[in-house]
């Protein structure tokens, strides 16, 4: 009977194991993040809310090399001048390669240039139009400098236009034309979700191929998209690849689907001969993405606030009880949220004013809910006092006392 039993015993603990273990396997491959990366730094991010989903030395400076012309050609887009013709100086003729061949003296029209830029990432092109829109390609990378900081972008310093390798000396020290995985990522998501000129932006990485001549006619650019991505995976919406010596290959991507907008940047991913590092790289992260993240919009996490609040030293109507304001909460957009993982959860942390000093007055902030997620905030919604509650003062005691008086029994 013992024997029997042991083997009865045995039996179950081996159908568990068969059935159970593939569960428990399943359930923490979910959270698995990605591993054996070939890039020397990576970043997946939320699209909608600049969150770092993923990062492998993700604040690490590094050369960019061609993944600098996304700035150059959302500069470019929101100054407006797609249709004016620039000129080919001296020094954007001597451009090394990739370039179109542009000759000292040539014209062309930026919004065709933008399409060089982008699509065969000629540095040319990208000398060109920073010296038409900035004067040159100093205070163009001023500028750039400038949009960099504007959103976001600490850890990053353009010298050149086109992201060859360069150095130059500053207030600072030395410094290189660099930036990081994040701030690459960064930059992408404000060409794609933020800047006036997305749309332009968005129809010109996704030209599959483009023709224009300078000027004169004489001369014709023939130009393919070489951003391999876009016919890669479902839902690819933009990117820009690119290569230095000092750089390795770099690439920017993003792309939508399911209600998610995922962005990879990546430095140093591997250099000659492997040139496809890097779409290995995009795939398994827009992947890891894709399997563990979902959209969640803020306005389904209800805060827990009080109807009201007491306000100190306030008018009160019935003399001798509490001075109280109602609340009301700032309009939420139910398209305003971001990407949770099977693991996470959101946190709606209200933050209000405890017994506010009176006077208080309607539409006046008394708080705020900070959307929380392992304790960063990702949201801030405002929360207002409805009501106004004046400060107890002398007219007001006056005019009480006289009530009471008034309405005392008499003798």
């Amino acid at each position: 009977m013992k024997k029997a039993a042991r083997s009865w015993i045995v039996g179950i603990l081996v159908c568990l194991e068969i059935f159970c273990f593939p569960v428990r396997v399943r359930a923490e491959e979910e959270v698995r993040e990605p591993d054996s990366l070939y890039a020397l730094s990576a970043v997946l991010m939320d699209g909608d809310s600049g969150r770092v989903l993923f990062e492998k030395n993700g604040k690490e400076q590094r050369p960019m090399a061609s993944t600098t012309k996304i700035m150059t050609c959302i500069l470019v887009l929101e100054s407006g001048r797609q249709e004016e013709t620039a000129r080919t100086s001296s020094y954007a003729a001597s451009m090394p390669e990739v370039h179109m061949g542009a000759g000292e003296g040539e014209s062309y029209k930026v919004r065709d240039l933008l399409y060089g830029l982008m699509l065969e990432s000629y540095n040319d092109a990208a000398v060109i139009l920073a010296e038409h829109v900035g004067g040159s390609t100093q205070d163009f990378a001023g500028m750039m400098n400038e949009k960099a900081w504007e959103i976001g972008c600490e850890n990053t310093w353009f010298i050149t236009p086109n992201g060859l390798d360069a150095q130059e000396e500053t207030k600072e020290g030395v410094k290189a034309h660099s930036t990081t995985a994040e701030d690459l990522a960064r930059i992408l998501r404000y060409c794609i979700r933020d800047s006036p000129a997305r749309e332009e932006f968005l129809e010109i990485t996704r030209t599959p191929s483009y023709t224009f001549t300078d000027t004169t006619g004489n001369k014709t650019i023939s130009c393919t998209n070489h951003n391999a991505f876009l016919s890669m995976m479902e839902g690819a919406l933009t990117g820009k690849t690119g290569f230095t010596a000092a750089a390795g290959y770099c690439y920017a991507g993003a792309l939508q689907r399911d209600g998610k907008t995922l962005i990879v940047a990546l430095l140093g991913c591997g250099w000659p001969n492997n040139k496809n590092y890097k779409w290995a790289d995009t795939r398994k992260l827009m992947e890891y993405g894709l399997e563990n993240y979902t959209w969640q919009s803020f306005a389904e996490e209800v805060p827990e606030i009080p109807q009201s609040v007491q306000v100190e030293n306030g008018q009160t109507q019935v003399l001798g009880l509490p001075a109280q304001t109602a609340l009301s909460l700032e309009d939420i957009s139910q398209e305003e949220g971001m990407l949770l993982r099977s693991d996470e959860k959101m946190e709606a942390v209200p933050q209000i004013q405890e017994k506010p000093e009176a006077p208080v007055q309607e539409g006046e902030k008394a708080g705020e809910i900070l959307y929380q997620v392992h304790g960063e905030t990702w949201k801030t919604r405002e929360v207002y006092f409805a009501e106004t509650v004046e400060k107890i003062d002398f007219p007001w005691c006056l005019e009480e006392t006289l009530k009471r008086l008034a309405f005392a029994p008499q003798p």
